[in-house]
């Protein structure tokens, strides 16, 4: 239980930590930091996860560690109530559960959202409000401060709000929307485990339960601000009108990315080409898909756009994929002969399907010389086309060395007309 500390106890308690008692009280605390260490080491094991919100990084840097050291301090402070008054532990636990709650808010926030740069500010600023709140609890400022908010109010339709109940209930909203975010993070990340054809059905269930998680969280954090829930309806009509007006795309988009998981016509992995844009399917979220280039660039395409306009995807039904390469050789040269070792040699490049094989067509007959043009198949385009292309050319290039077949250069015949005779 944590007691605040009036003002005019700060230097009874300052007299109370050069005591005697007091190093037993550190003794048991440091005892109950050890024991929860242990406790968290063996929690963990050999295989978890670097990353999970319970045990951090290291073990110490989780949730787990401080909850149960807290939980072994408010335990322990208990049990030696009868023998000493308590001096360290009333330090102790208020610090504790701040960085509780400094812990889960800055891991649940970095697991749901690892790229946003405004949650690393949320987070520096919650981590120190917290520590602030901590040392106002124990200097006794802080009960006085919400003694002084309790006789701040208004009303807010029929209900009078304190300013304390106010600050209150957006602490308890900020909670509830962070145990949400847990939820949702790790129920997801149950969901997304599997791999395979799934993967598409398996990332619409999750933001289906993190979207409804999120709302019951957000119904909950409302009901603790003070607000009546009752009064929401009001505004139901007021959230149809701008759906159908000024939120239609937003609505089409999250609509169009339910149809998507859900047809499984675009799937996580698959290799599209959208709007003169080719690249590899790296996420389907409910608003829009993310489409990453070969040479690192990234779309973030609307999901309405997949739905309404024709999108190319190379990896729908078969994930073979052909590529072309063109090469000229010089006029007699004996293209049957050359065909089959053409044909051998570019089968013999590694990413090459067997099967089809690799084939070599008579294309024209050029200005120049006869154009040849090699096709061969690939499985894997995510990796790229054109190093694959290149090591095919190479092949190409060592048969026609090998034979002495010239690769022709641009002629040009030039006629010279005979000289006119001059008028005398």
């Amino acid at each position: 239980m944590i007691v605040p500390i009036n003002p005019d106890e700060m230097e009874g308690l300052l007299v109370a930590l050069q005591q005697p008692a007091a190093l037993l009280e550190a003794s048991v605390l440091a005892l109950c930091g050890l024991v929860a260490w242990l406790i968290t080491r063996a929690l963990r094991g050999a295989g978890a996860d670097d990353d999970s919100i319970w045990f951090g990084r290291r073990l110490y840097d989780g949730v787990l560690f401080p909850v149960l050291l807290l939980v072994l301090a408010a335990s322990a402070r208990v049990l030696l109530t009868g023998f000493a008054k308590p001096a360290v532990f009333k330090l102790a636990i208020p610090v504790l559960v701040s960085l509780v709650l400094v812990r889960l808010t800055v891991h649940v926030l970095r697991a749901s959202f690892p790229d946003s740069r405004l949650m690393r500010t949320i987070e520096r600023s919650f981590s120190w409000a917290a520590w602030l709140a901590a040392v106002l609890w124990v200097t006794g400022v802080l009960p006085l401060m919400l003694e002084a908010m309790e006789g701040v109010s208004w009303t807010m339709g029929d209900h009078p709000i304190t300013l304390r109940r106010f600050v209150e209930g957006l602490v308890i909203a900020g909670l509830v929307m962070v145990l949400a975010l847990w939820v949702s993070a790790g129920v997801e990340k149950k969901l997304l485990r599997g791999t395979g054809s799934d993967l598409s059905i398996q990332k619409m269930a999750a933001n289906v339960v993190r979207m409804l998680l999120l709302f019951v969280g957000l119904l909950l954090a409302l009901s603790a601000v003070g607000i009546d829930l009752t009064a929401l309806s009001v505004f139901g009509g007021a959230i149809g009108v701008g759906l159908g007006f000024g939120l239609q795309k937003i609505a089409a988009n999250y609509i169009s990315g339910f149809v998507i998981l859900a047809e499984r016509s675009l799937r996580i992995g698959d290799m599209v080409r959208i709007d003169n844009f080719d690249g590899r399917i790296t996420d389907i979220r409910t608003r829009y898909t993310l489409i990453r280039a070969l040479n690192g660039r990234e779309a973030i395409v609307p999901n309405e756009l997949l739905i309404t306009q024709r999108v190319e995807n190379s990896s729908l039904a078969d994930l073979s994929v052909l590529v072309t390469t063109n090469v000229q050789v010089a006029y007699g040269t004996d293209v049957r002969v050359l065909k089959p070792q053409l044909e051998a040699a570019v089968a013999q490049v590694t990413r090459v399907l067997a099967d089809p094989a690799p084939a070599v067509h008579l294309l024209a007959f050029g200005d120049n010389g006869m154009d040849l043009a090699v096709n061969f198949w690939i499985t894997d385009p995510e990796n790229g086309q054109g190093n694959v292309r290149s090591e095919v050319n190479f092949a190409v290039l060592q048969v026609l060395n090998e034979q002495g077949i010239e690769i022709p250069f641009p002629q040009r015949v030039v006629h010279t007309l005979p000289t006119l005779p001059t008028a005398s």
